[in-house]
């Protein structure tokens, strides 16, 4: 049995589609996550899950049960679904133990703050069951929000953008910590987010919308390594781009060949890298040796190098073309400006889709579609 499904799902404001022909799922334990910018209806289609919103057209099922069609709409108190959000939304004038209590309402007054008392304790907030609100900090604040959120037991839990609120550090820590707790409960949970960093973290499986529809869905290691389009790969992290026109079904780069055996000739395609998947070395005066793996090499120049922590980020001018890639390597590799060096990509790991038409102006590097160069 599926925690939440939701079926064909299509909102409409007037003449605008925020959400097209939205279908998913959700087991019980299962995290769900619904990735994608600002706009896309990733929040919309959390809104009509809850009940919040209605639908234009579509069902919603919690358990087998139809809660939401074109008959009848149950609104968001008739169908035992937790809520988080952004915001944290504890009441200011209750202490942290009676925030949790407060939704229970189905349970005898006598076992509330008992209750309240052992999801605090799940959360590792037991200590400040007497403390209100603003005597904690926004992590220990979101700690208590998830309590108050999973002490009714919902078989729903819905996550909208809740750590984006919290810096870095903490940020990890909360999500780890309810990623944990959410397991244990076995809440089929739909999250969403824009940050990719924190569906590649949470998610058994991701949804990556665009413009109102899923455009892919899977599991994280398939979404990432196996994406349908530049734009969705292009979501994920910075990518290179080295443009190029079939022959004979292959694709000649500076790189070496690759197989196009779907394109005809002619066709302008893109052939698309990440940055930690470039090889570089410095030029001793020899080519380094071609291989099936990293196939030929290609020189260039370096623009510039920066280290940025736990890696290096080096810019290089290409020869061909004078376009400019950007290779990671870890640790510390900080080349001066005009240093010649060689390039090698890890042909395993490149994409190879069919040139858009707003890509013929050559941008080499981008992130979310947009050049950043």
């Amino acid at each position: 049995m599926k925690r939440l499904t939701l079926d064909g799902l299509n909102k409409a404001y007037g003449d605008t589609d925020a959400v097209r022909d939205v279908s998913l799922d959700v087991a019980p334990g299962e995290v769900v996550c619904l990735l994608g910018p600002s706009g896309c209806g990733k929040s919309t289609t959390l809104r009509i899950a809850s009940g919040v919103e209605r639908q234009t057209r579509g069902r919603v099922l919690i358990d087998g049960e139809v809660v939401s069609d074109d008959a009848h709409h149950a609104p968001p108190e008739k169908r035992s679904i937790g809520l988080m959000f952004q915001d944290f939304a504890l009441f200011p004038h209750l202490s942290v133990i009676d925030n949790v209590a407060f939704g229970l309402t189905n349970v005898p007054r006598r076992d509330r703050k008992r209750i309240a008392l052992e999801y605090l304790e799940r959360v590792e907030m037991a200590g400040h069951a007497s403390k209100y609100p603003h005597e904690l900090s926004g992590g220990e604040q979101q700690r208590v929000a998830l309590a108050r959120a999973l002490a009714p037991k919902p078989r729903v839990m819905l996550m909208d953008e809740p750590f984006s609120g919290l810096d870095n550090r903490l940020r990890d820590e909360v999500r780890d910590a309810a990623l944990s707790v959410l397991k244990e409960e076995g809440a089929g949970v739909l999250l969403v987010t824009h940050d990719p960093e924190e569906a590649l973290r949470m998610a058994d499986r991701i949804a990556l919308m665009r413009g109102g529809n899923i455009e892919q869905i899977g599991a994280p290691y398939h979404i990432y390594n196996n994406p349908k389009d530049r734009a969705a790969a292009a979501f994920f992290s910075d990518l290179n781009v080295i443009h190029g026109s079939v022959r004979s079904r292959q694709t000649d780069t500076p790189f070496g060949l690759f197989l196009t055996p779907g394109l005809v000739d002619d066709a302008d395609v893109e052939i698309i890298v990440r940055p930690q998947h470039l090889s570089i070395a410095l030029d001793d005066g020899a080519r380094p040796e071609s291989s099936a793996r990293t196939g030929v090499a290609a020189p260039g120049s370096v623009i510039r190098a920066r280290f940025m922590g736990s890696e290096s980020l080096i810019e290089v001018s290409m020869d061909h073309d004078n376009s400019v890639l950007r290779a990671t390597v870890p640790g510390v590799f900080t080349p001066e400006a005009g240093k010649r060096v060689w390039l090698s990509l890890k042909r395993e790991s490149c994409f190879l889709f069919p040139c858009a038409a707003q890509s013929k102006v050559r941008s080499p590097f981008v992130r979310d579609g947009e050049s950043v160069f």
